[in-house]
């Protein structure tokens, strides 16, 4: 009997400890396609939380999708629980502009940190003689697929240059399709609203057709700045792409890429992934070049939607708080 007792205690011990299989909750990320950045990005976000899997009761898996405006959608409908989205598109849909202006603000959408910038990237073909965005004009051009968050960066970058869809003729195919239709001629340049390095862009240069990085930049850029809080100015290092005829740093605007949920995910579930990445930063950071100018402090900035509660949480215990504007707190803990 007292045998009997001993192994009962042993058993409540390890079942106090390790969560079992059938109670784990099973929640997935929403990223982009598989040559971008935010795949791995959300692989490695799952890795580290699968790692804990036992820990946390969580295992989390990793969607390919068609991008910001896909994710932010399904986050919404409850088809998806994390979701990576460009910080303009988070803006667009908490204040139900472009895509969300006959819906409205999507109140429900929550914050739980910015990652990697995101540069607006302007790849054309050396033969097309485009040196500034204005020579785009008539170009064949692909300007992003729709559901992702770069055609609407495409659509701002034409317009404060006084060209529209219009003005050129346009593709809207995915990223991953355009460096092919590049070297095949089948196109003259293309936009992608993306992380450095990038495996497209590496793609795109080292062809037969040589190709040109096209600066962003001036003073009507400037005015854009100004016009729309999400966009900041960016630099392309030119040695991420040896095989550009570019000699020097790219200059242009971008974005960020945020992490995004609705405010109805389980706070544990939000908090578990928000303390996994930010007690691992460091670790974290080396996963991809893009995440090398990471700090905790700029992780916090960039973003629009109220963060959530569940990161709120760890914010408050790794004493962040400072770092977040006050108006992101919707949702205060009590």
């Amino acid at each position: 009997m007292k045998k009997l007792c001993v192994l009962l205690s042993l058993f409540v011990l390890v079942c106090s400890i390790v969560t079992p299989v059938w109670a784990r909750t099973f929640v997935n990320i929403g990223t982009g396609g598989v040559t971008g950045v935010y795949y791995p990005t959300g692989g490695a976000i799952s890795r580290m939380l699968n790692k804990k899997s036992k820990v946390y009761g969580i295992k989390v898996t990793v969607d390919s999708t068609s991008g910001s405006v896909y994710n932010i959608n399904a986050i919404l409908s409850g088809e998806m629980d994390f979701g990576i989205a460009q910080s303009d598109r988070q803006y667009q849909a908490y204040k139900g502009l472009a895509e969300w202006s006959q819906r409205g603000p999507q109140s429900d959408l929550r914050s739980v940190f910015a990652i990697h910038p995101e540069s607006i990237t302007l790849i054309a073909a050396q033969q097309s003689r485009v040196a500034s965005v204005v020579d785009l004009k008539g170009k064949r051009v692909n300007v992003g697929n729709p559901g992702s968050g770069q055609l609407q960066n495409s659509k701002d970058v034409l317009a404060t240059f006084g060209l529209d869809l219009a003005s050129i003729h346009g593709d809207q195919v995915k990223a991953v399709e355009a460096p092919g239709l590049l070297q095949d001629e089948k196109i003259d340049a293309f936009f992608y609203t993306v992380g450095h390095p990038n495996g497209n862009i590496k793609e795109a240069t080292s062809g037969r057709i040589k190709v040109r990085i096209v600066p962003i930049k001036g003073p009507k850029i400037d005015i854009l700045l100004k016009k729309y809080p999400y966009y900041a100015s960016s630099r392309i290092p030119v040695e991420f792409y040896p095989n550009a005829v570019n000699s020097e740093d790219i200059e242009s605007i971008g974005v960020k890429a945020t992490l995004v949920v609705s405010q109805k995910l389980d706070d544990a579930i939000v908090y578990a992934l928000t303390k996994e990445v930010f007690d691992n930063l460091e670790a974290f950071k080396k996963l991809h070049p893009a995440y090398a100018v990471l700090t905790k402090e700029n992780m916090l900035q960039g973003l629009t939607a109220p963060i959530h509660r569940g990161a709120l949480k760890y914010y408050q215990e790794a004493d962040l708080l400072h770092y977040i504007k006050p108006d992101l707190i919707a949702d205060p803990l009590q």
